[in-house]
């Protein structure tokens, strides 16, 4: 087991982190150039560590495992975690990132980040801080902010970055570019999108009453940068997708997955407009079906070989059951949802269609016709499964690496896109349509003395067999505030993000 003390992990260290200074163009040699030596060659493995292992940590690990070095493995739930702590006898156990970070700093040369939402940010951006590369699960952060942060921090220490929406490393994405791009529907004015999710519950209240913190749990740093409130069984695992403080609902659970070929092949960036609806809204809990229609101004594009143009475009998202009409002509029977999902492109001479990750796309012409034109493909092919890619530009010099099919120069901005439906949700209590600056990440139209306010339980009961309503309401706040702490939260004492670079 390697340590901070070991000579030869800080050597290693030093030397995957500034051998590029020091000789421009360098990148790992591979395994075959040495098959010879009967081994890999030590400096051709990454030290890595996973933080939050039970769910999609695991699947990460499973993929870099058999080539790379799993050095620690962080998770705040031992007992939820306990198979993958049994199948990874010689990597150091840790319930708290911190104390992993202090104690094997020197021994890491990149993180795999799959926790609750809410500290994807914190955890991945300590470690960028530390010349660590990251990969991060989806949805990349809990905010805007967040997503902005870890975007500069890839940029100023120039790592190997990657957002866990897999899809962007597969065909589907590629395909649907090219044919956007060659002009086969025209131009898009409008996208429709959805998901089957949830499949977690939402739409609930806080639990009245707490539960006894089990012996295995470290809830305090599961609760991490959020406000504290007493442990229940219905926040984790898994569950915390529905819960505000915790995760980002159906949307930023699907949307990342769903919407990336819209966001690439529209070259999207920030909204100016934002609207959302839905079931009932708790101050708590994620609704169970909702909304979202954001806006994107005229894109302008100056590469020849693209055969669009870039309109204003409105973006629609649905989920909880909810989905887009059927477009006329639409194959009767055929279910819009492909793979946990689907997306519409509405273009001037047809219709895109594609499923989630942008699996199956093919076109639906005005006369009901059905065409999947043979084109070569835009784009690099991704040779490699999605977490391999990145352990591939790990190993990459900064001046020569190719980027990630998910990297966060593209992965940032596009979730500052997921989580702006989210503000959208929340806010909805304004009943206006809110205008949106991205470059300075603050809504314009928000009135100082507007205010807003959230169910915090529904009431409903039954009595003699007659229905009563009585919900309970937070008090109102002030919209301008409560906006600002959606955008960037206000951490917990103790936990902290690094600076903004400029």
């Amino acid at each position: 087991m390697e340590t901070k003390n070991d000579n030869n992990s800080f050597s290693r260290r030093k030397f995957l982190g500034a051998s590029a200074l020091a000789a421009a163009g360098f990148t790992f040699l591979p395994s075959s150039v040495i098959a010879g030596l009967g081994k890999r060659a030590p400096s051709d493995k990454l030290n890595i560590a996973v933080i939050g292992i039970g769910g999609m940590g695991n699947a990460n690990l499973k993929r870099v495992k058999p080539t790379e070095n799993i050095v620690a493995l962080c998770d705040t739930d031992w007992r939820y975690a306990k198979h993958v702590f049994d199948e990874n006898p010689d990597a150091k156990r840790y319930s708290d990132f911190r104390k992993m970070y202090d104690e094997m700093g020197n021994s890491i040369d990149a993180v795999i980040v799959a926790t609750a939402d809410h500290t994807h940010a914190i955890v991945a951006a300590q470690a960028m801080e530390m010349g660590k590369h990251a990969f991060v699960q989806k949805p990349l952060t809990h905010t805007v902010y967040e997503s902005r942060l870890l975007t500069k921090l890839a940029e100023k220490y120039k790592l190997a970055t990657s957002m866990g929406n897999q899809g962007s490393s597969g065909d589907g994405v590629r395909q649907t570019c090219t044919w956007l791009w060659n002009g086969e529907i025209g131009d898009v004015t409008k996208v429709e999108a959805f998901t089957d999710r949830p499949i977690w519950p939402q739409g609930l209240a806080r639990p009245k009453q707490g539960e006894w913190v089990p012996e295995t749990m470290n809830w305090d740093a599961f609760i991490g940068p959020a406000p504290m409130r007493p442990y229940h069984s219905i926040y984790t695992p898994w569950n915390f997708r529905g819960w505000w403080d915790f995760g980002t609902g159906a949307l930023g659970d699907m949307a990342c997955h769903i919407l990336h070929p819209v966001f690439v092949g529209l070259k999207l960036k920030y909204p100016t407009k934002a609207q959302g609806s839905s079931t009932l809204l708790l101050t708590d809990s994620c609704p169970t079906a909702q909304t979202v229609k954001l806006t994107f101004p005229e894109r302008k594009i100056s590469d020849k070989k693209i055969k669009m143009k870039f309109p204003q475009v409105e973006v629609q998202w649905y989920d909880g059951g909810l989905k887009p009409n059927m477009p006329e002509n639409w194959p009767a029977g055929k279910d819009m949802n492909d793979a946990g999902g689907g997306v519409i492109f509405h273009g001037t001479k047809g219709k895109l269609i594609c499923g989630c990750y942008g699996v199956n796309p093919w076109i639906l012409r005005p006369d009901g016709s059905i065409e999947k034109p043979e084109l070569p493909l835009v784009g690099r092919k991704v040779e490699l499964s999605h977490e391999m890619d990145w352990v591939r530009a790990c190993k990459e010099s900064p001046e020569n690496r190719v980027p990630t099919a998910s990297d966060f120069a593209e992965a940032g901005p596009f979730n500052e896109m997921v989580v702006m439906g989210v503000l959208a949700v929340r806010l909805q209590g304004l009943n206006k349509e809110l205008e949106w600056d991205g470059a300075n990440m603050r809504f314009t139209n928000i009135g100082e003395n507007e205010t807003v306010k959230t169910v915090i339980e529904d009431g409903f009961k039954i009595e003699d067999g007659h229905p009563t309503f009585n919900k309970t309401w937070t008090d109102p706040v002030n919209a301008i505030a409560f906006s600002q702490e959606l955008i960037k939260h206000t951490y917990r004492q103790g936990w902290s993000l690094p600076d903004m670079p400029a």
